[in-house]
């Protein structure tokens, strides 16, 4: 979620800390025309007990807190006070918990009363744990004013009212409004004064109100806020006639989260003890602290999924509604996941559902065992009458391996055997995706020997059939037949002799793009849009993709590149859809890919201004850019007249940075899709980036060819569902978009439906929204209005969560109603009233949409046509190993070194068992090298360095050149020679490198983070940065070796205590950006010159500069290259010649050619050539 509340004692201390120091957004700041009051605020937090702990205990904790409060904060004892708990409640005054003008001995009593204690607040029951003490102001009720900042699509919009307090009212009804377009200043105060507070007569209230407001707005900004509501605000005008002070005595606030990269600094610095306490401490304050609702306390378990979710790129969600529940899920995918809960609660099993959460983006086996284990302990530690039920679903992968996520639950369930059996627990599966057979297949191998009942169903199963199986809602066979039960017969068959609309038979099954079986299902007629591109014409408005769009993927993406491809070949394109690629980390170059069987190139660019002038017809723009630069990337697209339509793949994009791009976009008529989207797909036309899943998926779903339905839905993971639905109860989709799940999408459910309607060839559209926000609304008016008139099929999922006692944020960002009308009943209602063919409940979607299509059929709106033959489908050499279809003899046999492990072997012996045997040369080498005796710590550590670096395996370049020397017949010298000439900038030099790279920004006193945005700026890596498989999840147990020596042994680490500060930043974006041995390596030596006492710093500085590090490298590699070469001596190993399939044969030209071979569209296919026309 994006948009996340914070405590009240937070919201005031950004406040006190930024009031008067946020730039200004007006065009020119106004003179302040009223006083900040000083900040005086006392938390008493008792998050840390339990209420299962000992009444003695929570009472000597609740004294100790009251006590530390009391310390820190010496005014309670001298001024009347106002007491309140501080957990995200609303109306608390109404509720009975607000204490006022009390002494802070009745303070203490009131919060001893109440503290670690159970209370309700209408429907909703929680435990005070958190309070919040502050002076009270005493005032007359008619100062007391309410004033609110909330975000929406357009900008912001400040509501004020001159009648604040307890008994305020419709607000919406009767506020004042002040809208501010985005990227817009904010109006003088004149104006400010004129549109919001023209009920208040006093001139000097009404000036400190105007000033008072333009600094609100300018913190709102500043700080990231979504919401921002003070009430009441009350202004005490002086004796003296100086100017008033204007007090916050409530608020509530919430922070983009999301914008904790932009603004996390300013929002830890405000909660420093110098803000707090006033004290001259001049360090940031902890992190932000963004509390769960009232009633929605965090289990242990909560908290340790949210631990793993904040470790990996994955996501890994987890709330416990009910602990005694009967229903529990484990569901992949944030749609998915709501689905499953609406279709549990639509058979009136909501308060028997034990819990809500998903897994997704592709988490690895230990992340999934972790997560199912979490799971199972819960549903396993209560028996229930009836027995338990466990739920794996999920919907159609797009990329995520599920036989590797199947195999951490595997583990999890095996390991909790005996108590799935002893608590009768009854298992139903339901998943599709990459891979997805061998993973139902180890389910249900696991089902025949588990104890317990697991059924397994796969895509051709509705993606919630398995609930009332489950649940005893349907007969046993119902899931397995899935599709065929309930949608047969139901689709003309164009090869029988039939009427339209008579039924006729559909095979359900064509899920393997090999089978003989040709299905007859019925195809449109070829598009008006490629009609028109095909004749040279420029696309219409409605049709940003056809089959000659030509894309530049931003970021290094070969996986999505290459499946863009392989969608194109299917679909008998004649040009690939991608035309280059853009990585500003390196320079212009080119990169392998397979068109069919065969292999081709694309260009690389460093630059967007370098791809749009190569490629002048390329006008659409895949964007994988990180959420941190996506901002910036997307804004130069902008900026280039060819680009139509942007596609942003990054989750967790600011809100403030969306809605700039929303502006922006508008006003250079580009489509923007996403952010936080999969993409979209036009079969047989174009697909972005991951969209449609694997090949297989977009073969099952016939999308290498137009249907008549157009789709637009805002979960990824749910269109490939959608995908799958369409092509089993129609003749297919004819487009499809995911908008992206965040609350501000760069285009609209309406945006894309008004396409489908101006569209000729798309005869259907399909809807499928979700709790929260209100676009659904308009799609419905234009229905009304007959802006739309061709038929609609809708549904919004997420009818379940006003099931749910307290608030539950599902996977989206944008999937929380912040009001009645944002329910998806609502939203439901609302549009079957206008007319929209809205079913029941989503299980019925398939049903209603053969039954709509059926109609068209019948009144001739859609021909059918004969189905082409499905395309055969090439499978790469890596997936086919993962999927064990092939085998490969192995290139060379090494005995002495093996790196394929957690754990670096030497002739099979552990690296952590080297360092323990206390074998060294270190002694040896400081008199060498250095002419004196080292401290013996330091000599440990470098023999650590050389055993560290005595070998990596044959695999890399030098041990490569040593083996290949050795068996042409060479001698030890030269073979060694052969290895050791490898070494360079590329390979080894990374030592050297690191080293200058972290001390000179060290030394210049740079921050880690202005280091590592100047080296952005700079388009460079961080040498020492990164690793290919190891991550702060699976972390390098190399570098954590010599670090922990180094922090236990050396008198100081400084340029490796700013290495982390630097890998903190780095793995915040990627998770594998971490430290790696060469950078360890080289900051520690450096460390080690400066910080042992044997050196002066000058000839500390010299020997880091004259190579030191890398003569480190070449000794201790050495004798891995050595190793190598008496290893092949010993096999005897014969004269190595490299297998001709592993090289790619291209046509010289494209070799020869280099960059330019690409300049007229070509691309290059072994010795073949496609040429654009």
């Amino acid at each position: 979620m994006s948009a996340k509340a914070i405590r009240e004692y937070d919201g005031k201390l950004l406040l006190a800390n930024y009031l008067l120091q946020s730039p200004t957004l007006a065009e020119e700041k106004p003179a302040s025309a009223f006083v900040q009051p000083p900040t005086r605020l006392a938390q008493v937090n008792l998050s840390h007990v339990s209420t299962a702990e000992p009444a003695e205990k929570i009472a000597e904790a609740v004294d100790a807190a009251l006590e530390r409060a009391e310390r820190l904060n010496p005014w309670l004892q001298t001024t009347k006070l106002v007491a309140k708990p501080d957990q995200l409640i609303k109306r608390r005054g109404k509720s009975g918990l607000l204490l006022l003008n009390a002494e802070w001995a009745a303070v203490k009593d009131w919060i001893r009363e109440r503290a670690v204690k159970e209370v309700s607040v209408g429907t909703i029951s929680g435990v005070l744990k958190t309070f919040l003490v502050e002076p009270f102001v005493p005032h007359p009720q008619d100062v007391e004013y309410y004033v609110c900042i909330q975000s929406h699509r357009e900008g912001d919009e400040i509501l004020f009212t001159h009648e604040g307090g307890i008994e305020v009212g419709d607000v919406d009804a009767k506020a004042l409004r002040l809208a501010i377009p985005i990227d817009q200043p904010l109006p003088p105060s004149e104006r400010i004064a004129s549109a919001l507070l023209a009920d208040i007569s006093s001139e000097t209230q009404r000036n400190a109100l105007a000033t008072f407001i333009e600094r609100l707005y300018a913190v709102y900004v500043d700080l990231n806020f979504t919401y921002l509501e003070i009430n009441p605000l009350v202004v005490l005008e002086s004796e003296d006639g100086s100017a008033p002070q204007v007090i916050y005595l409530d608020l509530a606030a919430k922070l983009d989260q999301t914008a904790e990269f932009e603004s996390g600094d300013k929002w830890a610095r405000a909660r420093s003890d110098a803000v707090v306490y006033g004290t001259t401490s001049s360090g940031p304050g902890p992190a932000m602290e963004f509390p769960a609702p009232f009633g929605r306390e965090l289990s242990r378990e909560e908290a340790y999924i949210q631990e793993l979710d904040a470790k990996t790129g994955a996501s890994l969600k987890l709330t416990i509604l009910n602990k005694e529940g009967r229903v529990w899920t484990m569901v992949a995918g944030g749609g998915a996941s709501v689905v499953y809960s609406d279709a549990i609660a639509a058979l009136g099993f909501a308060n028997e559902l034990a819990n809500y959460g998903e897994y997704s983006g592709a988490p690895s086996e230990t992340q999934t065992y972790e997560y199912a284990k979490t799971i199972l302990d819960l549903m396993t530690r209560t028996q229930h009458p009836d027995g338990k039920v466990l739920i794996i679903g999920g919907g159609i992968a797009n990329f995520t391996n599920v036989a590797t996520t199947f195999k951490g639950i595997i583990r999890a369930l095996k390991e909790y055997k005996q108590a799935l059996i002893a608590t009768n627990v009854r298992v139903f599966v339901r998943r599709a995706g990459p891979n997805w057979q061998e993973g139902l297949r180890a389910m249900r191998e696991l089902g025949e020997t588990l104890g317990i009942e697991i059924r397994v169903f796969g895509p051709e199963t509705h993606v919630t059939a398995i609930v009332p199986l489950a649940l005893g809602k349907a007969p046993a066979g119902a899931a397995g037949a899935g599709f065929k039960d309930s949608m047969a017969k139901q689709i003309p068959d164009s090869t029988v002799a039939s009427t339209p609309g008579t039924p006729g038979q559909m095979d359900v099954d064509p899920l393997r793009s090999g089978s003989s079986a040709t299905p007859s299902v019925p195809v449109a007629a070829p598009s008006a849009a490629e009609a028109d591109a095909e004749a040279g014409s420029a696309a219409p408005w409605y049709s940003p993709f056809t089959a000659h769009t030509r894309s530049i993927v931003y970021g290094m993406q070969p996986r999505a590149v290459q499946g863009m491809l392989d969608f194109d070949f299917i679909c008998k394109r004649k040009v690939p859809s991608v035309a280059c690629m853009v990585y500003p980390f390196g320079g212009n170059h080119v990169q392998k890919f397979y068109w069919g069987t065969q292999e081709t190139l694309l260009p690389v660019f460093a630059s967007m201004r370098e791809a749009v002038k190569r490629f002048p017809d390329a006008d659409v723009v895949v964007n994988f850019a990180s959420c941190r630069s996506v901002f910036e990337s997307t804004k130069e697209m902008l900026g280039y007249s060819q680009i139509r339509t942007i596609a942003i793949i990054a989750e967790g994009v600011p809100e403030r940075h969306t809605r700039k791009l929303i502006n922006m976009s508008q006003k250079a008529n580009v489509t923007v899709i996403g952010p936080a989207t999969v993409g979209g797909i036009k079969p047989g036309c174009f697909k972005i980036g991951n969209t449609g899943g694997m090949m297989d998926n977009i073969a099952s779903s016939k999308l290498y060819r137009p249907g008549s339905v157009a789709y637009v839905s805002k979960s990824g993971g749910m269109s490939n569902e959608l995908n799958n639905i369409v092509a089993r109860t129609t003749d297919g989709v004819y487009e499809g978009v995911a908008i992206g799940g965040d609350r501000y999408p760069g285009t609209t459910f309406l945006d894309h439906m008004m396409r489908y309607e101006a569209d000729p060839d798309c005869k259907m559209l399909l809807l499928l929204g979700e709790v929260g926000g209100v676009e659904e609304y308009k799609v419905a008016e234009a229905v009304r209005a007959k802006k739309i008139t061709k038929p609609v099929v809708a549904w919004c999922i997420g009818t379940c969560a006003g099931m749910f006692e307290t608030e539950v944020q599902f996977g989206h960002a944008g999937a929380l109603a912040n009001s009645d009308s944002e329910t998806a009943e609502a939203k439901n209602a609302a549009m079957r009233a206008a007319g929209i063919h809205v079913p029941d409940t989503f299980e019925a979607l398939p049903a209603l949409l053969n039954q709509v299509y059926s109609d068209l059929v019948q009144r001739s709106v859609i021909v059918p046509r004969p189905e082409p033959e499905a395309p055969k489908i090439p499978i790469d050499y890596a997936w086919a190993m993962e999927l064990g279809l092939v085998r490969k003899p192995a290139s060379f046999v090494s005995t002495i070194c093996d790196d394929r492990g957690q754990e670096l072997l030497y002739a099979g012996m552990r690296i952590s068992d080297v360092f323990k045997e206390d074998i060294g040369i270190g002694g040896v080498l400081s008199l060498l090298w250095f002419k004196r005796r080292l401290p013996s710590y330091a000599c440990k550590f470098i023999e650590m360095v050389l055993m560290l670096t005595a070998d990596h395996g044959p695999a890399v370049s030098g041990a490569h050149n040593t083996i290949v020397t050795a068996r042409a017949g060479k001698d030890l010298i030269s073979s060694l020679c052969s290895g050791l000439l490898t070494i360079g900038d590329r390979f080894g030099g990374a030592l050297d490198g690191a080293a200058e790279l972290f001390s000179n920004a060290y030394d210049k006193g740079l921050t880690a983070r202005e280091f590592v945005d100047s080296m952005r700026r700079q388009n460079k890596l961080i040498l020492g940065i990164g690793h290919k498989i190891k991550s702060r999840t699976n972390p390098d147990l190399r570098v954590s070796i010599i670090t922990e020596y180094a922090k236990k042994h050396f008198p100081a680490t400084p340029v490796l205590n700013y290495a982390r500060e630097v890998e903190s930043i780095t793995t915040a974006k990627k998770d594998n950006l971490i430290l790696n041995v060469d950078g360890a390596i080289g900051v520690l030596f450096v460390d080690l010159l400066r910080n042992s006492g044997a050196f002066s710093r000058e000839e500390a500085d010299e020997y880091a500069r004259i190579g030191t590090l890398n003569g480190l490298f070449v000794l201790g590699r050495s004798i891995g290259f050595i190793g190598h070469y008496l290893d092949q001596k010993r096999l005897k190993q014969g004269l190595y010649r490299h297998p001709w399939d592993d090289i790619s044969y291209l046509n010289p030209a494209a070799v020869q050619g280099g960059m330019s071979a690409i300049k007229n569209d070509r691309v290059q296919v072994g010795a073949s050539k496609i040429t654009s026309k």
